[in-house]
């Protein structure tokens, strides 16, 4: 199946190039998309924009480049008015393997500083510009979808957490590896699973154990909403219901994302007095004339030719 490229983007500190689009056409089999050279970034849909992690002959596993490429492109999609919605994908056999120790050992296991007091400083300085490449998926005002096949290890349970829905199929399973490489994971896991599950007993077992965690639990946890039969299926699935998300008014989903994800960090009377705030400028926007037009008229969302955001 091709795909179109979504729009061009430059690693200038992540910095919109306003009109550029590069138009070739790209198989699932294309290698990662320029500049980045472990994503890639295609239009599979009207609004709808998938990034792959493309390291298949590595099982995607991250490395250096990864870390800044996701940042690069999540904060250029959330500019980016032709998108609507992101589905996040794997290519080849799995979704990640997780950090790449072998290209990362340096990094993590030589921080530079000329004393502890300075040496810590640096490493709090990493770890916190690693964080904010799974807090960009968050951050992004876009709903991100992720389809999950075949392992999700370590930081890729970070990345999943992040997003918004969680698909995966019949031989997906997770791992919280990080204690079996001698240390507390430190991107996001243990932040978020705990609200993305509910059970902090579960958690504690997953995170403390490392034991890996089967589609079938998944499911019955909530980590995903959905299990498919396989990748084929699954990528059908996420497809259809990103372009439902994205059918619908933009700045309604989009401000829903947002409240959702203040809600959770805060007390119901919080959420509440943020949500009259933010709907006393957004209900003054033409989209609510127009959907309850298109429902009195029996027309489907995707009929209703809503305006960019």
């Amino acid at each position: 199946m091709a795909y179109l490229v979504c729009s061009a983007f430059i690693r200038n500190r992540g910095l919109w190039l306003p009109g550029l689009r590069a138009v070739r056409e790209m198989s699932t089999q294309g290698g990662p998309t320029p500049p980045f050279s472990t994503l890639s970034v295609t239009r599979p849909a009207s609004m709808v924009t998938q990034v792959e992690l493309h390291r298949p002959e590595k099982r995607n596993a991250m490395n250096k480049a990864f870390w800044s490429e996701m940042v690069d492109c999540f904060s250029q999609i959330a500019e980016d008015p032709e998108c609507r919605v992101v589905v996040v994908t794997g290519a080849g056999k799995v979704f990640t393997s997780g950090i790449d120790l072998m290209d990362m050992a340096g990094n993590i296991l030589q921080p530079t500083g000329d004393d502890a007091a300075r040496t810590s400083w640096n490493l709090r300085r990493l770890v916190k510009k690693y964080q904010e490449t799974f807090s960009v998926l968050e951050k992004c005002p876009k709903p991100v979808v992720v389809a999950v096949h075949g392992a999700c290890v370590g930081a890729g349970v970070d990345l999943i957490t992040a997003c918004d829905i969680r698909l995966c199929t019949q031989d997906a399973w997770f791992q919280v590896k990080e204690v079996d490489i001698g240390l507390a994971a430190d991107v996001g896991t243990l932040q978020r699973l705990p609200k993305v599950i509910g059970s902090r007993s579960l958690v504690n077992e997953l995170a403390l154990t490392s034991r890996k965690m089967y589609s079938d639990e998944a499911k019955s946890s909530g980590l995903v909403s959905r299990v498919f039969p396989d990748k084929e299926t699954m990528m059908s699935g996420a497809m259809e219901l990103a372009e439902e998300i994205a059918s619908r008014s933009p700045v309604a989903v989009q401000g829903t994302k947002i409240n959702l994800i203040y809600s959770r960090d805060h007390s119901v009377a919080e959420g509440l007095e943020y949500m009259a705030t933010w709907n006393m400028s957004m209900l003054q926007t033409q989209d609510v004339i127009k959907s309850a037009q298109a429902s009195m008229e029996k027309k489907s969302p995707k009929e209703v030719p809503f305006s960019k955001l």
